[in-house]
């Protein structure tokens, strides 16, 4: 069976082994089978069952089939046996039933029954519970119609009540005649119906109250049980349909404002049986239809505000469900979840439920969705406490265990937007910074809530959209999960191996942009980390790139060297242009001489020829701009830039800029693989090149709409 292998042994025991995967369960399926001399592809081996499938479609069915011991008090042990024995084989419980149903037996047993009750027979009781468990299990609807019928369905339930496995007892028949209250909202006339709601309720109560849990061998002996229900319940619905009166009479008084509140209670209002029950009916409407309710709530939105809409009203119901352990939440979000899975939405020539649908969702439903999230995020419900020494503050969400519960919630259902809507859960993300609060609940004490809010990050990466990368490095959404995973320490568990996997995804799927990020904004803090090689596997892609793009530079000049290739004529900006010299036998030293820059000259190579004039006369000055290490650790830069002699104003309209470098990126690997060896005119120990730095992101904007790009190099 898939993952199970049963077998049984003697006449009423069972046995079975379970695999996690379908693999390994036809791996020993097979070897069993070898052991055996039995053929592995067939999926019942067992001979006794064989040879009575094989018999099964030529057992007469009048035939007599099995002999039932006579119904009398010192046999019912017998009877007891006989029955138990049979539920292994399938052949031998159609035998049981169809003896069962032609000698008219059940009504017997019942008989006796009360016979037991009156003498306090307790033995005779137990044997009576463990035939009528039985007989239910033969799974036959002829003799369900017999055990349910008015006559007997009390007498059934009272053999149930004598559980061998009970001290005492059980009182279902004063609660069904006692306790259990048939309250009409609308007389109804018909005896029939009344006959069939009252059969209804009681056979729902045998299968979910009285009858335990079936084991995996049991679990298909009551399906017809199940079907029993289902049909009784379209019976009745039928049956109120077809009634003229009925549903008129119902909605009649639901519209009358003279209805008074108890009567309209037995109708709706704010009660928890009513809620329920209205929360089944949806489910069944959305299991049945999903299509169905999209078309009458996005009809709905066209006339009614978005407060009484009815998805707000089913989310509204889920963030105020006061059960501890949000049970009536969990079913309604996974409703929720049903009405936005674009995998059931139709799409047509003329209409497309999915865009429909999903601009009416983010338009008029998702703020109320996110509203309990946004509202326990916000700063003023968080407390900081800042750290003394440290630019870090440690915000913790105030929330309790049931806020923490719906709050996950929440958040599996936004992953679940990520993953299956586009641009409608892109835009919310950016438009409210939605990760940035998500990523709030990396601090919460409920580890669950911090895993929720990883994983709505995970998904959201797992993606490798280039938009949500450039939205994740500009707001340095990387350092709650960086903290989260300090302050985490060397417990090894869930929420270490979970951020672990975060960044390892990230090395393996060599996303440039986000590991370029998180080397030169935390390797630092991230190094000592050892016990995995992820982190260090990031910087080694961080460095394998820088490479390859100084590679790639490498080739511009011999461009440069064609008088084909000129700037653009726009000039730059006079702090863009940088001319650097670098040291090789001092690695991560710098110096920069003065840049010559004419803002009428378009033609690059005559540029460099007046800034070598000027070169040798400041090399001098060169020496005394040599960066001086921080107290970070760093290098600080200061670049000279001094405008043209020919202006007249050398030296005079000279301005620093001050540069702090991490250790990271003051690779000196990597700044000698940057040399611009055919580009320029190499002195002795240094190399000079042109650098072009936008002072702000208005300048790419610029660039996409230039005719020709400016040339950018780099040392």
């Amino acid at each position: 069976q898939d993952t199970l292998i049963v077998w049984s042994e003697a006449e009423n025991y069972d046995l079975a082994l379970s695999f996690q995967e379908k693999a390994g369960c036809d791996e020993i399926w097979e070897k069993i089978c070898q052991v055996q001399g039995k053929d592995p592809s067939v999926e019942v081996t067992q001979d006794l069952i064989e040879s009575e499938e094989e018999h099964i479609e030529e057992m007469p069915e009048t035939s007599p089939l099995i002999d039932l011991p006579t119904c009398e008090l010192n046999k019912l042990e017998e009877i007891a046996d006989l029955v138990t024995s049979v539920l292994s084989s399938p052949i031998r419980r159609e035998k049981l039933a169809l003896a069962l149903e032609n000698e008219g037996y059940i009504k017997k047993l019942l008989q006796l029954f009360q016979v037991c009750e009156n003498l306090e027979n307790t033995e005779g009781l137990h044997h009576l519970y463990e035939i009528i468990r039985g007989i239910l299990f033969l799974n036959k609807a002829t003799l369900f119609e017999v055990m349910f019928s008015d006559e007997c369905i009390m007498d059934v339930v009272g053999c149930l009540e004598y559980d061998p496995s009970l001290a005492q007892p059980k009182r279902h028949r004063e609660f069904l005649t006692k306790t259990a209250k048939f309250k009409e909202v609308i007389p109804i006339t018909d005896s029939e119906l009344r006959q069939k709601i009252h059969q209804t309720y009681r056979v729902q109560y045998i299968q979910d109250i009285i009858l335990p849990t079936p084991s995996v061998f049991e679990e298909n002996f009551l399906s017809t049980l199940t079907s029993f229900i289902f049909f009784n319940k379209v019976e009745i619905v039928s049956m109120l349909q077809e009634d003229e009166k009925f549903l008129s009479e119902v909605f009649a008084q639901l519209t009358d404002e003279a209805t008074d509140d108890d009567k309209r209670c037995e109708l709706g209002m704010d009660d928890l049986q009513v809620r329920s029950a209205a929360t089944d009916i949806f489910s069944y409407l959305v299991e049945f239809s999903p299509s169905m309710v999209r078309e009458f709530v996005m009809q709905e939105a066209q006339q009614s505000d978005d407060d009484i809409l009815l998805i707000n009203v089913v989310i509204e119901q889920m963030i105020c469900d006061t059960d501890p352990e949000l049970g009536g939440a969990v079913q309604l979000m996974g409703l929720l979840r049903t009405l936005i899975d674009p995998e059931n939405m139709l799409a047509t020539a003329n209409k497309t439920e999915k865009s429909e649908f999903l601009n009416f969702f983010y338009n008029h439903c998702m703020h109320v969705l996110t509203a309990p999230l946004l509202a326990n995020t916000s700063e003023d419900k968080c407390e900081k406490d800042a750290v003394v020494g440290s630019t870090k503050s440690n915000t913790i969400c105030p929330d309790n265990y049931q806020t923490a519960q719906l709050l996950a919630l929440i958040l599996e259902l936004l992953t679940f937007c990520v993953e299956h809507h586009t641009y409608h859960i892109k835009n919310y993300i950016m438009n409210k910074d939605l990760l940035r609060r998500v990523l709030v609940l990396m601090n919460s004490k409920h580890t669950f809530l911090a895993l929720c809010a990883l994983r709505f990050m995970r998904r959201i990466i797992g993606l490798k959209d280039e938009f949500y990368n450039r939205y994740i490095t500009k707001g340095n959404l990387f350092e709650p999960v960086i903290n989260a995973l300090l302050d985490n320490g060397t417990r090894y568990n869930l929420l270490n191996s979970a951020v672990i996997e975060l960044f390892e995804f990230i090395r393996v799927e060599d996303i440039k942009s986000l590991i370029a990020h998180i080397v030169e904004n935390f390797y630092n803090a991230l190094e000592s980390i050892e016990y995995v090689q992820t982190f260090k596997g990031l910087k080694t892609k961080y460095e394998q790139e820088k490479d390859r793009q100084n590679q790639k530079l490498n080739s511009v000049p011999s461009i440069l060297r064609s008088n084909r290739f000129r700037r653009d004529a726009r000039a730059l900006e006079e702090d863009e242009e940088m001319w650097f010299n670098e040291d090789e036998e001092e690695e991560g030293e710098a110096v920069v001489p003065p840049v010559e820059k004419s803002k009428q000259e378009d033609d690059f190579p005559d540029s460099y020829e007046k800034f070598m004039e000027t070169k040798k006369a400041k090399e001098s000055e060169d020496k005394e701009n040599l960066p001086k290490r921080t107290s970070a650790g760093g290098f600080k830069f200061t670049f000279s830039h001094s405008a043209s002699p020919a202006n007249g104003a050398n030296g005079a309209n000279s301005k620093s800029v001050a540069a702090q470098t991490s250790p990271a990126s003051s690779n000196g690997s990597s700044s000698k693989n940057a040399t611009l060896t055919t580009a320029v005119t190499a002195t002795k120990g240094s190399l000079v090149g042109l650098v072009d730095y936008p002072d702000d992101e208005d300048d790419d904007e610029e660039e996409e709409t230039s005719p020709r790009k400016r040339p950018r190099l780099g040392s």
